[in-house]
């Protein structure tokens, strides 16, 4: 399955993991617990056995993630934990950027509408944008409550297509597991699975991304290049 550049007028990004670097957060999260048991690692490695933790939890954390959906629980858990947030709204994070995406956007803006599509509550996402001032490169962002399911249902990127003014399918879903790939898939879109967050490659071409990038970066230089 290849990408058929010609078809491409909008994009649509996830966040964790395709835009914010969330594996390096838990990395460093995880790093800390490990630390005072450090000498129960291969070479005393704290950092190395975070990162191998993180990587090793992320395949059964996608399954976990689709729960919700397949319960038909993925608007009530989202009202849920937005209600939550509204009401004890947690310390503000200091969120990663994925290096060089900011570049990648910058090349990007004003050749293609853009869209953020995730299922993270809209705090937590507009917080991200905040810091590294992202959000004057999109047209719309599409949290975990703006559509009547969150991925991997069509409905955001629908959503996203409709406020572009841009057939689904015609538009590109960038994600890093495979409910980006699956809720592109839904929408009729075309999708890009993207190896710096959470997923893996076997798994993203199983269902079906039309092309694999090693990181989210890099991007601008597939669908700028030549054919």
């Amino acid at each position: 399955m290849t990408l058929d550049k010609s078809k491409i007028q909008a994009l649509c990004f996830d966040v964790d993991g395709t835009l914010s670097d969330t594996d390096d957060q838990y990395v460093l999260k995880f790093e800390k617990l490990f630390r005072p048991f450090k000498f129960l690692f291969k070479g005393k490695d704290a950092h190395q056995a975070a990162r191998r933790f993180v990587m090793w939890s992320e395949s059964p954390g996608n399954m976990l993630m689709g729960i919700p959906d397949r319960l038909g629980l993925d608007d009530e858990l989202a009202a849920f934990v937005d209600w939550v947030t509204r009401n004890n709204p947690p310390p503000l994070k200091h969120f990663m950027l994925i290096q060089g995406v900011d570049e990648m956007l910058a090349s990007l803006h004003g050749k293609y509408p853009m869209a953020v599509v995730t299922a993270r509550g809209e705090n937590g996402t507009m917080q991200f944008l905040d810091q590294y001032d992202l959000l004057k490169y999109f047209d719309v962002v599409v949290t975990a409550l703006t559509a009547e399911h969150t991925k991997p249902y069509p409905d955001p990127i629908l959503h996203a297509a409709e406020v572009m003014g841009v057939p689904a399918k015609n538009c590109l879903m960038i994600g890093d597991t495979t409910v980006d790939i699956r809720a592109g898939k839904a929408a009729g879109a075309q999708t890009v699975g993207v190896l710096c967050g959470f997923g893996e490659e076997a798994e993203l071409r199983k269902h079906g991304a039309n092309l694999i990038l090693d990181t989210t970066a890099t991007l601008h230089k597939t669908l700028l290049g030549g054919a």
